[in-house]
């Protein structure tokens, strides 16, 4: 029998209250660069609204809780719009939908930053042993792909770069219990011939940094074969699967056709859509998974959402949670 595990893939929305108080202590609107060297005030705030996501993800009954990355205002490309050596150029469409970000241009070389690591220290202490932490990056491939190489020179070497930057952030993260690698562009701008192996190459790299469970979460459509058959050579513990967007046969014919890890995160509720889910329809879904996937039995099935979070209205984010915690809880996954 499968362990259900409830999780979800991090960026949670900023509560009403941060939004109003921290765009009058940063004097900007809501979507501006987060500077990375925030005075106490907003530094306070940001530790308050951390505290209430946390304290939101265990009163759902998660199995992991993350930090929430409320400090993210560029999406996915945070990790580098804060760094020493990265410039913002001008406002980006954040994949094909109504957020948007600030183009992270690289013009020197990614030294470690240890942003990331301080804000998982801050969620260590809050959660303190109340739950099992779970860190969440972008994977190198989307983080590569949402920035602008103004200095490595090439495709290949600049992925090669962001790859060794991330697993230098992963060393310095405190205790945790998995990792959320999240590479929907492994989706949306597939790798071509010159990078596909590349790409696994430093997911894998990466994934090496930590001793958690590492979960690669893929999302807003199915991954295309070649892409998906490179990604089975990472030596991660899970690849997460999008089941609420795109083409669900193609996803089911990679994973037939070419395995997948022991474990496996399952994208079931919709990130992006205020309608709330029946946890039974999740655990449906569940079931309907695995029964698809009769060659293979996990041993770990995440249950998340499809997407980050950080779409929904805060009260609709909340309702989501607990609807993931009590679709794992239900009962046994089908063997």
């Amino acid at each position: 029998m499968s362990k259900l595990v409830a999780t979800t893939p991090g960026l949670f929305p900023l509560p009403d209250w941060a939004k109003d108080r921290l765009s009058d202590l940063k004097g900007h609107q809501k979507g501006d660069l987060i500077s990375g060297d925030e005075g106490d005030d907003i530094v306070a705030a940001y530790g308050e609204a951390r505290a209430e996501v946390i304290e939101d993800q265990l009163d759902a009954g998660l199995d992991r809780v993350g930090e929430g990355q409320l400090r993210w205002d560029d999406n996915l490309a945070h990790p580098l719009t804060v760094h020493d050596n990265v410039e913002t150029g001008g406002i980006v469409r954040y994949y094909d939908n109504n957020n948007f970000y600030r183009d992270p241009q690289v013009v020197g070389d990614l030294t470690f930053s240890g942003d990331v690591a301080a804000e998982l220290e801050a969620a260590h202490d809050v959660v303190d042993d109340e739950a099992p932490l779970q860190a969440v990056l972008p994977g190198p491939y989307s983080l590569a792909d949402l920035a602008t190489d103004e200095h490595y020179g090439g495709e290949a070497e600049f992925l090669d770069a962001v790859g060794d930057f991330l697993a230098g952030e992963v060393e310095a993260f405190p205790e945790h219990e998995t990792l959320f690698l999240n590479e929907p562009s492994l989706v949306t701008n597939a790798p071509g011939d010159d990078t596909d192996e590349l790409a696994s190459e430093v997911v894998d790299r990466v994934a090496a940094a930590t001793d958690a469970d590492v979960v690669v979460n893929t999302y807003w459509g199915a991954l295309d074969e070649k892409t998906y058959a490179h990604l089975m050579d990472a030596d991660v513990d899970a690849i997460g699967f999008d089941f609420v967007a795109g083409d669900r046969q193609q996803t089911l014919y990679n994973i037939n056709e070419y395995g997948t890890k022991a474990d496996i995160a399952l994208g079931l509720v919709d990130g992006q859509n205020t309608l709330v889910e029946e946890p039974e329809t999740v655990r449906e879904r569940v079931d309907w998974v695995q029964e698809q996937i009769a060659s293979q039995d996990f041993e770990t099935v995440y249950v998340t959402s499809n997407t980050e979070l950080f779409y929904l209205p805060v009260n609709k984010a909340q309702q989501k949670l607990a609807v993931l915690a009590e679709a794992a809880s239900l009962n046994e996954v089908k063997a």
